[in-house]
């Protein structure tokens, strides 16, 4: 085992032979997910919206163990390409790639907005496991893991678009985990709090600044980094969790106990 930077042990030959698909693998979580993944021994689909970010990772990485695919994972054409460069074989999904909403509250909320964050949120999730789930099926196998958040454990870490759209992925993974346990696919979520990320997460409304930001400033724990995120999502992809399923996990150093 070798300890790597986020401080946790990684586990080399622990996903020998397995593919792995993960989205927002430019970046944040995802990258760091997908990193710890190749050090295991998993081969990775990395999918982003940056092509950008796909080269940095692919530098980084030197490794014939990452397949790269640059798209909007909101774009039905971009799933199939996902799924044709697993090539038959896909033993795990770990949904990474999301959008934030700016803290918008109800009555300032745009359709724009609102539609937006749920397409790449929820509908892209639900899409991409629906395409993944007949590959596991016929194996016999599979985990599929979503990246929720402390906002779907609460109404009060985020916009309303944002909050909505967790709250419905945990409820999209509780049903997809009853449904296909007897197929042997285990289904669970990762809830992070606050994570140091790529991601920009300004306040775009002053109320729910007003309203949330005294929330946010007493409740808060210290952020946590990507590699920690990665931890916990690899430990559900693995057969380490293999009781597990259904169930929504915390990585929020404590945020879910206030």
């Amino acid at each position: 085992m070798d300890r790597n930077t986020a401080g946790t042990l990684t586990v080399p030959g622990h996903f020998a032979g397995q593919t792995v698909i993960v989205t927002g693998a430019g970046a944040g979580i995802g990258r760091g997910t997908t990193e710890r993944l190749i050090a295991e021994g998993a081969l990775v689909i990395g999918v982003d919206v940056l092509p950008k970010r796909l080269d940095r990772l692919v530098v980084a990485a030197q490794s014939d163990r990452l397949i790269t695919v640059a798209g909007d994972v909101a774009d039905r054409r971009v799933i199939d390409q996902v799924v044709a460069a697993a090539e038959g074989r896909i033993d795990g999904l770990a949904n990474v790639a999301g959008i934030t909403d700016g803290f918008v509250p109800t009555a300032e909320l745009e359709d724009e907005v609102w539609e937006r964050v749920i397409a790449v949120n929820l509908t892209a999730v639900m899409r991409l496991t629906r395409a993944v789930l007949p590959t596991m099926i016929r194996a016999g196998k599979g985990t599929i893991v979503m990246v929720s958040s402390e906002a779907g454990l609460r109404g009060s870490a985020a916009g309303t678009a944002y909050t909505t759209s967790k709250h419905a992925v945990n409820g999209f993974m509780r049903s997809t985990a009853f449904f296909y346990a007897p197929a042997g696919v285990r289904c669970n979520a990762v809830a992070p709090g606050a994570v140091a990320t790529s991601i920009e997460a300004p306040f775009r409304s002053l109320y729910a600044g007003e309203r949330l930001g005294p929330y946010l400033h007493a409740n808060v724990p210290p952020i946590a980094t990507a590699g920690q995120l990665a931890a916990a999502i690899t430990w559900l992809l693995s057969d380490d969790s293999a009781n597990v399923t259904g169930a929504v996990l915390p990585s929020d150093g404590g945020w879910c106990t206030i």
